[in-house]
């Protein structure tokens, strides 16, 4: 697999340090991707992204496709072009979006649940569920626009025609993600869906130069997870993927249910993952790639990643504090500004707070894997 090198490998876990190369240049892994979710990191301009370090991005192909569209895109010259990116991008394949947007209104469709998230699922099932906005068949599946209500359809073949047509180095077989509440009929037969539409991929999928990646589901069963890591790692992908709704403890067991069935010479990317404790648990299990709106989501509602967990700057307590949000932080943020100049930008609503913030959490973000590749190439972690 000429694409993806493996340079080292623990001798403490599976973490493993590796290479891939795409059309638009190296990603160096285990590697976050931040979400350009409508074709930006949100508040970011990109050469603030590679500022930071990042290599690649990922966004998203629910959201391109029903704004601006993918068509319009491809006339613009892709996203590389249209969103004046240089490096590596890789695009979701919208299934995710798909059912959290619609079959997830009905059942908390989520990545990793916080505890609360968990302990609150049986009461929104009791409490009564939302109405349903995706229809699924063994095809594809028909949903409604949250932006104006239209109707709309996505198949295997039509997914991977959109993520051709985006242009992204990096592209993701079509999949159906299930509830943590579905049962286990339904997520087997959800399973085998997702199986069919694999094989259906890899048929229809044309244009050279982009790594398509198949995707693990099976719920929080193992016996279905055993089985679908077995059937995606047998077909010709170029990468695996790793897909569903995980608590905070079943993403360990599942990864450790998969890891012995998927392909060694694979890169491996676990979708939508960015706790932090949850990325250094996934390395350890031999993930490489990560995605999540986490850092640039909580930034935006005011809360900063530090190494002590996350910090409120609206709170009263940081009016007058003089100190950076980090005192050891190199970034742009902690160099330049204290607590109370952030508690005054975000109690008065300024941009720049949500911009220095973004550029904060994801600095930590990308310091916090190379600290674990560090530790990796010293046979530490």
């Amino acid at each position: 697999m000429s694409f993806f090198k493996i340079l080292k490998k623990s001798k403490k876990s599976a973490a493993r340090l590796g290479i891939l190369k795409t059309s638009h240049g190296l990603i160096h892994t285990p590697a976050f991707l931040p979400c350009a979710t409508q074709a930006t990191v949100k508040s970011l301009i990109p050469e603030e992204i590679k500022e930071i370090g990042f290599e690649g991005v990922l966004c998203n192909t629910y959201h391109l496709y029903l704004r601006p569209g993918e068509k319009i895109i491809k006339k613009l010259g892709g996203l590389h072009k249209f969103m004046n990116w240089p490096g590596p991008i890789a695009t979701d394949s919208g299934g995710f979006q798909v059912f959290s947007l619609g079959f997830g209104l009905e059942q908390r469709v989520g990545k990793v649940l916080k505890e609360k998230d968990e302990n609150n699922l049986e009461q929104e099932k009791i409490k009564g569920q939302q109405a349903k906005l995706a229809q699924i068949d063994q095809n594809g599946v028909s949903f409604t626009s949250h932006l104006d209500g239209s109707i709309h359809r996505f198949t295997p073949e039509k997914s991977i025609r959109i993520q051709e047509d985006l242009g992204a180095d990096i592209i993701f077989a079509f999949d159906e993600c299930t509830s943590p509440l579905a049962s286990y009929g339904y997520t087997k037969k959800a399973m085998l869906r997702t199986h069919l539409w694999a094989k259906r991929c890899l048929r229809v999928k044309e244009k050279k130069g982009q790594l398509l990646f198949g995707i693990v589901q099976g719920g929080p069963f193992k016996d279905l997870r055993k089985e679908s890591a077995r059937f995606i790692g047998s077909l010709p992908f170029e990468g695996i993927g790793i897909g569903g709704s995980f608590g905070q403890e079943e993403m360990k067991k599942t990864l450790d249910w998969i890891r012995p069935y998927l392909p060694e010479n694979k890169p491996r990317h676990l979708l939508g993952i960015g706790y932090l404790k949850d990325l250094r648990e996934a390395i350890k299990r031999g993930m490489d790639l990560f995605d999540c709106v986490y850092p640039t989501r909580l930034a935006r509602h005011g809360n900063f990643l530090t190494n002590k967990g996350e910090m409120n700057i609206f709170k009263a307590v940081y009016r007058l504090d003089k100190t950076p949000i980090m005192k050891n932080c190199a970034c742009y943020t902690c160099q330049n500004f204290s607590r109370a100049y952030l508690h005054h930008l975000f109690k008065a609503g300024e941009i720049l707070g949500s911009r220095l913030a973004t550029f904060h959490n994801l600095w930590l973000m990308r310091q916090f894997i190379e600290e674990i590749k560090q530790a990796i190439k010293d046979n530490k972690f």
